[in-house]
């Protein structure tokens, strides 16, 4: 049986040999994927994936393109590319958090994550992978159509202790080793919050970074977790995540009982690498509680961002939703949206651009990323 392969702050590494790999190794493997429309090698054309619903929140799949403005930092674009209900390849990777708080949920993730598997993906045409997160990033099973692996590495889902918690600046943190560079995971010069604290915006980050920036097509990245551990590198996971012209669909999962059962998220603050100065994007208070413990509240808020900010949507399993029940709506999503394509005028900035995209139908709400970095050639 193949070994699970390790990504962590340094980058990739294979479990069995402890040994980083080189830059940016991880590829798409199996059959070619189809292309994005392009317009000429020196052309840059952007794709703006996006899902329309009417004021009843029902999905609208009637639009044609002349329905449809946009505009980059105020400027408006001519949309010369557009398709409904795209037949372009799609990617999806799971994210799934394994720390001690989803340990009792791990059993309905795996049953409702693989039936949605098995209805998403086409043979020979679409692809999915896994990542497992706690205080390590391991890739369970790389990309693959095959139902078969992905049920085998759903199968080695497991939750974890705390390990570890050793400190380390993750991606472009000052003293920190960045994804495919050598060295340790203890604390740069300038030190730096725990692995722990980050380990979610640092999955989101080399996800993108070192799996969905290489394919092509339409790609999403699912989490299911509280939302906890992103500190203070939430904008570095958005970054990624736009560049890699993914969608984060966020559904917030665990177990509310643990930190009353267990009394464990209250010693968080006490755990090396967890009493830092972490804090949530744009400077946001701190992700722990008054006592200490993960701050939910926070996490709600760290996982509404992560999909507000690409264009994916957030959901919560409770009472009113259940795993399969918001499944249902994310897979209608992806069959539903609106593929717009644009090349930028000349007076485009360099750095960040801003969309904004509406629909001239009354009453039409629509979802798409609010904006992205340019591809550096």
């Amino acid at each position: 049986m193949l070994e699970p392969k390790i990504m962590t702050q340094r980058g990739i590494l294979l479990n069995t040999a402890s040994v980083v790999m080189g830059n940016r190794i991880l590829r798409a493997q199996g059959t070619p994927r189809a292309q994005l429309p392009t317009f000429s090698v020196d052309v840059e054309v952007v794709n703006v994936f996006v899902t329309v619903r009417d004021k009843k929140g029902k999905i609208v799949k009637d639009l044609a393109k002349e329905d449809f403005t946009l505009s980059e930092d105020g400027r408006m674009q001519s949309i010369r590319y557009f398709s409904r209900e795209s037949d372009l390849p799609l990617t999806i990777g799971l994210l799934v958090d394994t720390t001690p708080s989803e340990s009792n949920m791990l059993d309905a993730e795996r049953k409702a994550s693989l039936a949605f598997l098995n209805r998403m993906l086409r043979p020979e045409k679409d692809t999915a992978f896994l990542i497992q997160y706690y205080h390590e990033i391991v890739l369970l099973q790389d990309l693959t159509s095959s139902r078969e692996k992905l049920e085998a590495a759903m199968n080695r889902l497991q939750a974890h202790g705390f390990g570890n918690q050793g400190g380390g600046p993750g991606p472009g943190q000052p003293g920190g080793r960045g994804p495919g560079q050598p060295g340790g995971r203890g604390q740069g010069p300038q030190g730096g919050p725990g692995a722990y604290e980050t380990v979610l915006a640092d999955a989101v980050y080399l996800a993108s970074d070192e799996i969905m920036k290489a394919q092509q097509g339409r790609k999403a990245l699912l989490i299911l977790g509280d939302g906890g551990h992103l500190g203070n590198r939430g904008e570095q996971a958005i970054a990624a995540a736009q560049q890699a012209d993914t969608l984060i669909y966020s559904i917030r999962i665990y177990d509310k009982d643990f930190a009353a059962n267990n009394g464990v998220l209250g010693t968080l603050s006490r755990i090396p690498g967890m009493g830092g100065p972490g804090r949530g994007p744009g400077g946001g208070p701190p992700n722990r509680g008054p006592g200490g413990g993960m701050d939910h509240a926070r996490g709600k808020e760290n996982l509404q961002e992560l999909s507000s900010k690409t264009g994916g949507a957030y959901f919560e399993v409770g009472k009113k939703e259940t795993l399969d029940q918001i499944y249902g709506k994310i897979e209608e999503e992806l069959r539903s949206q609106y593929n717009l394509g644009y090349t930028p005028d000349a007076s485009a900035l360099n750095g960040y651009r801003r969309i904004k995209i509406e629909v001239q139908r009354k009453g039409m709400v629509v979802r798409g990323r609010e904006g992205y970095y340019p591809h550096t050639k």
